[in-house]
């Protein structure tokens, strides 16, 4: 099963989440162009499902456009949509016509008050509400959800995180809540991956009222194989064909600049002992030209995999992503943000 993480903006934050900025979306075109790739290098896949790192229904017309790819390259491929659900309800038909045929629903309470507890913040739209009203949308719009999937001939799924003190004494709730509107299987998850996992009797309890299922073992863009969990997907990385960064900066020192307005590359990767260090300067295409100056960029930074800018427009992710280098918007020191996507900190440098 494979993950692509499509969705840029965040509906919510439960209160056990880290504080940290969610790590960037994928671009709908790198997403199914990663997926041909795979596919031609003979990783055979029984699925994706569209999640993370934020949700994939905050912004709808991201997620349609990913969707319409995949499956009119994959009409075969078995597709899902993990969500809060938080307007679920009126899109059941269109999901159906873009190939989805399962929902996992992300249920951590059962009702609003629960909810309130749960939540840190739950942000339908771009302006934050009171909690106690956001919390029983939620509520209303997951159970609104369940029904109208249901109506359209997908099939519903509950993955629901437990943490120990905070909502375990949800589960059976939501367990026998969601059956009750149509819902037809659960995962549990251990609020963190590396915490206990959930206890026994939470687990025979959700039981009684739904099948329970193992979580997925996903495979992800720039990550490894690994079990669902509630967190970011991982960042891009190195390849033997494309080992190398490329970034943009006025003065050498921050990622600072718009890529619109970069007329040189600096060229991060690793040096003959290992060490990830600058390795060159290329000049880029003038701007203007429109795609084909991208394309052409494309062609300079044929051996990166990523490309740091301070922010960038839609159409040099879309075709550069379309070559495989992938357009990360960020700000700060250039050392540190190269060094993440090398999997280190300052000791691996």
């Amino acid at each position: 099963m494979a993950r692509l993480p499509v969705a840029p903006r965040t509906m919510a934050r439960v209160r056990w989440a880290a504080e940290a900025k969610p790590a960037p979306a994928m671009p709908p075109a790198e997403a199914a162009a990663w997926l041909e790739q795979r596919g031609r290098a003979g990783g055979a896949l029984a699925g994706v499902e569209f999640s993370g790192p934020g949700d994939p229904l905050a912004t709808p017309d991201l997620l349609f456009e990913a969707l319409g790819m995949v499956h009119g390259r994959f009409p075969d491929l078995l597709l899902e949509v993990a969500t809060l659900g938080l307007g679920g309800g009126k899109y059941g038909r269109r999901l159906v016509d873009l190939g989805v045929r399962r929902v996992t629903l992300l249920v951590d309470a059962a009702d609003p008050e629960a909810a309130a507890r749960v939540y840190a913040w739950v942000r339908p739209g771009t302006k934050t509400i009171p909690l106690a009203d956001a919390a029983a949308l939620l509520i209303d719009e997951q159970a609104g959800a369940v029904a109208a999937l249901k109506e359209a001939g997908i099939s519903v799924h509950i993955r629901t995180t437990v943490c120990l003190g905070m909502n375990e004494d949800q589960v059976e709730a939501i367990a026998r809540k969601m059956a009750g509107l149509g819902a037809e299987s659960m995962t549990l998850l251990p609020a963190s991956p590396g915490s206990d996992a959930v206890p026994e009797q939470v687990a025979a309890l959700a039981a009684g009222h739904l099948r329970l299922q193992p979580p997925h073992v996903f495979v992800e863009p720039g990550g490894s194989a690994g079990p669902a969990s509630a967190g970011p997907v991982g960042l891009p990385a190195p390849s033997a064909a494309r080992p190398n960064v490329a970034v943009v900066s006025l003065g050498g020192m921050e990622v600072d600049l718009h890529l619109g307005q970069a007329i040189k590359a600096l060229i991060y990767g690793p040096r003959e002992d290992g060490l990830v260090a600058l390795l060159a300067a290329r000049d880029l295409p003038e701007p203007g030209g429109g795609p084909a100056r991208w394309e052409e960029a494309a062609r300079i930074l044929h051996d990166c995999f990523a490309l740091l800018a301070a922010s960038a427009g839609d159409s040099p992710k879309r075709v550069l992503g379309d070559h495989g280098i992938r357009v990360l918007v960020t700000e700060g020191e250039i050392g540190p943000a190269v060094d993440l996507l090398y999997g280190g900190g300052k000791k691996k440098r």
